[in-house]
């Protein structure tokens, strides 16, 4: 829930905007009723839909607003008009229309000059383009709270995503523990409404225990195929080989690919853990309590100490995979990670090029790297093949 907010230069006028859907209702919502005077009964509050189906039905809700600020509040009274849920603000063939554009201008044309007194404008929008002149005039008069989605594709959600955890979390007095943070972070993906969601339904599991662990999370919060990645990567950076078989065997059913596992999975963590413990060893970096800790030692090395780490689709390093392997990176040696990344390469050729059973080809990959024996898997036996 990345937030903004600008106030205004009158007090009067207030916007709720973004494309975090969920949050901007929410606020929205509160601030409707904050604002409606209390003697003000059923009058107070003039709703407009700013919901329209086509531009003429778009010019006509906006002129509805415009009627309703220049409609004097009843019995001398104060009131809010609020255009609500407006869906003709962003950058679709609706909102360039001539019509609209008009219409706003005329909107913008009230707002500049003032709505008058005894008289509050509520605007709010999870569709807007920044770049119009209306955003601008919201941006000059009211009091504009923006609350845009987070973007997981981009670096440095997670963090954001788990201050917005922690935030919601501390109003309802749940504490996480710091796994259950990182995947109830990873599942949710920083969407408030997911967010909301989950944790009125551990809320309600807990009951009197306000601390959250792992297994709540896991029990509760539903799985998607990042989560189980996620859990994989955690098993094996923590050593744990059952577990890791189990998730590696429960990826195939879902219908993931052995490569598609091998890739996604296994292959980054190893890789994320041998470049991290690299770093810690080469400059002197303690073994983090968080992932953020390590992400704050990293950006305090010079850029030539990092330029040889993988990057994202945006040129960002993926700080906090290094930092999540950072915490593990003590209970393997680099030896043991070199020769893992080796069975990776071995595994993926035997994956594309022979008829092998593919969970015994990751299992061998996962033994190997937990420093286990194979013992009795024998990966050229007759029966290991489909």
């Amino acid at each position: 829930m990345p937030k903004t907010k600008t106030k205004s230069e009158t007090a009067n006028i207030y916007a709720v905007v973004g494309s975090d859907e969920a949050e901007v209702k929410h606020v929205a919502a509160e601030l409707a009723q904050k604002l409606v005077p209390d003697d003000a009964g059923d009058f107070g509050l003039e709703v407009v839909d700013g919901v329209a189906d086509n531009a003429d039905q778009a010019a006509g809700r906006i002129q509805s607003a415009v009627e309703a600020l220049q409609t004097l509040p009843f019995f001398g009274s104060a009131k809010v008009v609020w255009l609500k849920n407006a869906n003709f603000l962003g950058d679709d063939a609706k909102s360039r229309s001539g019509g609209v554009q008009s219409a706003l201008e005329g909107l913008s044309a009230l707002i500049d000059s003032g709505v008058g007194a005894g008289v509050t404008l509520l605007i709010s929008a999870t569709e807007v383009d920044k770049r119009r002149s209306f955003y601008k005039t919201l941006a000059k008069h009211a009091e504009l709270q923006v609350f845009d989605r987070l973007d997981s594709a981009r670096a440095g959600w997670e963090e954001a995503a788990t201050e917005i955890v922690l935030g919601r979390a501390k109003r309802r007095k749940l504490e996480f523990d710091e796994t259950a943070l990182e995947l109830f972070v990873l599942l949710t993906g920083g969407d408030t409404r997911q967010i909301d969601n989950e944790l009125e339904k551990i809320d309600t599991f807990l009951g009197n225990d306000r601390t959250v662990r792992v297994e709540v999370v896991r029990e509760l919060v539903p799985l998607s195929r990042a989560g189980v990645i996620f859990e994989l990567s955690n098993a094996l950076s923590a050593r744990d080989l059952e577990l890791a078989l189990t998730l590696v065997r429960r990826l195939l059913e879902q219908g993931e690919s052995a490569v598609g596992i091998l890739l996604a999975a296994i292959v980054p963590t190893i890789r994320n853990l041998l470049l991290a413990k690299d770093l810690m060893e080469q400059h002197g970096i303690r073994r983090p309590h968080s992932p953020f800790q390590f992400i704050a030692a990293m950006n305090r090395l010079p850029a030539k100490a990092t330029e040889h780490l993988p990057r994202k689709k945006d040129g960002s390093i993926n700080a906090y995979g290094l930092g999540i392997a950072a915490q593990h990176a003590n209970q393997f040696d680099s030896h043991e990670l070199i020769q893992a990344m080796r069975a990776c390469l071995e595994a993926n050729v035997k994956l594309v090029t022979t008829q092998l059973d593919h969970e015994l080809v990751l299992t061998e990959v996962v033994v190997k790297l937990l420093g286990e024996k194979v013992g009795a898997i024998d990966l050229n036996r007759p029966n290991a093949v489909r």
